[in-house]
């Protein structure tokens, strides 16, 4: 039965990963020394060696006659393990098993001592996918788990693991395979199955795997179905992606301000049945191979991802083109790329971009149907600096413009006016009559013949100590307001909580329309107001022991 080389040519020790060096000696390091950590987590893209990693450590930690870190691949825990019949490593999909049941299910069977090997290994791959509740529960077993139960997790979103759960396993980021490395691991593989593969075949699947290993020997397995001779021009028509040269003609062909060259290419593209999201894709990827060389033309030639034949004609685009104009095509595209995932024809899409950028590099959010725009323009760049200069002073403008209104100081509250607070110590205003209250005698005062309204409107302002002036009377003479009450308890609250004197003040002016000087007099002495408290008190009394006596009589 065939078997996929994906799946054939899966590394089995840490020698054979590439490109991971950084975190295979660390692995091999600890199981080396056996200080292996309880639970560990990787996280990186598609195809880099999460899970291969995780199987191999699974491996090694179990192997009797583990050699230098690696497991030795022939005793039997290690054949069975490859084979998938060892049953003290559990993989587990949490895309598919990603319930608090299927966490409960690891929980339990935690207690159990593994069958054959030292450890008992979970990989759970994918973990980002499990929900929340699953993750409460993996929490407790995976902060204090048995001595022989060890955890791998593997994620491709690491911002969605929360961080109780980060925080008790020793992380490691898996980097993206480089290309290079790539085409070498394809080569090899390649003259062990007999499959022709050209260097130029091998880098060009290198780069379209975009750091992914398993990507680019699936794209070599399918190759090799195809194509005798897998080349760059075979690989290209596999991938369904376009030709070398259409994708040079129809650079250049924006470049040079040619739009209906450039929609010549799409249409033979199309007709050819290439993915034209692939070719935005591409499109994107050697303008940022003459963006680099625009912007650092010395180390261009080590970090652009091009085959080495396209270098010149790279060079020549970039000779032709200024960088600002360079990364507003990308712009363009990414726009597009973005929007083709959306619309129903992914052809009028990227025709429409390519016309506008041979039309002078018009917005990508620009209206379509804006011929004034458009039209007319013989394909130089159109200069719209001033334009940008206008919005950002009518920008700066209304920015100003708002700080100073939120900052403004707010106009002032008219207030009805508050009538002052005369007592008997305020000094009398200015052109007042100054009056020595202490020689004032009743005779000599006037009185007041609306203090019941006065009364009224104070029950309004202060309800509360309004009953404390029952029994009360008032005077006036000259500035003066006297108040006459058999209540010392509203002599008190008078003299000591302001509060209730500027209320009565306020009743007076409502009232009479006039300031007055506020002087309040108690009608009662002291021994008389205590003989009226008594004479309540016995009252209360004799009335409590009245109701007792009928109490009992009944």
């Amino acid at each position: 039965m065939y078997k996929a080389l994906y799946r054939k040519w899966r590394p089995l020790t840490f020698d054979d990963v590439i490109s991971q060096q950084h975190i295979t000696e660390t692995l091999k390091n600890q199981i080396r020394t056996g200080r292996t950590a309880h639970a560990y987590l990787f996280t990186g893209s598609r195809g880099t060696g999460k899970t291969t990693c995780a199987r191999i450590f699974a491996k090694a930690v179990n192997c009797p006659d583990m050699k230098d870190g690696n497991p030795c691949l022939e005793c039997e825990i290690c054949r069975d393990a490859d084979s998938g019949a060892l049953t003290d490593i559990i993989e587990i999909d949490a895309a598919s098993n990603n319930g608090v049941d299927d966490i409960r299910d690891i929980r339990d069977a935690a207690v159990y001592l593994p069958e054959r090997c030292k450890y008992k290994i979970y990989i759970i791959d994918e973990v980002h996918m499990l929900s929340q509740s699953a993750f409460n529960a993996l929490l407790k077993i995976m902060e204090e788990p048995p001595e022989y139960i060890k955890f791998i997790l593997a994620t491709t979103e690491i911002h969605k693991v929360p961080a109780t759960i980060t925080s008790r396993c020793q992380r490691y980021d898996f980097r993206r395979i480089r290309s290079a490395d790539i085409a070498s691991r394809l080569s090899y593989i390649a003259s062990q199955e007999d499959i022709d593969l050209r260097e130029d075949g091998a880098a060009l699947i290198a780069r379209i795997a975009d750091g992914g290993m398993r990507d680019a020997v699936s794209l070599l397995d399918q190759c090799s179905a195809c194509a005798e001779v897998i080349d760059a021009e075979a690989v290209s028509r596999t991938a369904g992606i376009a030709g070398r040269d259409h994708l040079f003609e129809l650079l250049e062909a924006v470049s040079n301000a040619d739009p209906a060259a450039a929609l010549e290419v799409i249409a033979r593209l199309h007709d050819m049945s290439k993915d034209l999201k692939r070719l935005c894709d591409e499109l994107i990827m050697q303008l940022r191979n003459i963006m680099l060389l625009k912007t650092a033309p010395a180390a261009a030639e080590n970090i652009i991802a091009a085959l080495p034949d396209e270098l010149a004609r790279l060079k020549a685009l970039a000779a032709s083109s200024d960088l600002p104009t360079v990364m507003t095509r990308i712009e363009m595209l990414q726009s597009c790329r973005e929007r083709m995932m959306k619309v129903l024809s992914d052809r009028v899409e990227l025709e429409m971009c390519i016309i506008r950028m041979c039309r002078g590099g018009i917005a990508a959010s620009a209206d379509a149907g804006d011929e004034k725009n458009m039209g007319g323009n013989s394909g130089a760049g159109i200069d719209n600096s001033e334009i940008y200069d206008k919005i950002k002073q009518l920008e700066k403008k209304v920015t100003n413009l708002a700080f100073e209104t939120a900052h403004e100081a707010p106009p002032p509250v008219q207030r009805p006016a508050e009538p002052e607070v005369l007592t008997a110590s305020t000094p009398a205003p200015e052109g007042a009559p100054v009056v020595d209250i202490s020689r004032v005698t009743e005779a000599d005062m006037t009185p007041c013949d609306r203090w019941e309204d006065i009364m009224e409107e104070f029950r309004k302002l202060n309800p509360a100590v309004a009953g404390s002036l029952e029994g009360s009377r008032a005077a006036v003479y000259k500035n003066v307001f006297f108040i006459f009450t058999p209540n010392r308890f509203f002599m008190s609250l008078f003299k000591s909580q302001k509060e209730n004197a500027v209320a009565l003040s306020r009743a007076i002016f409502n009232v009479m329309g006039s300031k007055y000087r506020l002087s309040a007099r108690c009608t009662t002495t002291v021994e008389e107001q205590q003989s009226m408290a008594e004479k309540l008190i016995n009252k209360a009394r004799n009335s409590n022991i009245d109701t007792a006596v009928d109490n009992n009589n009944e």
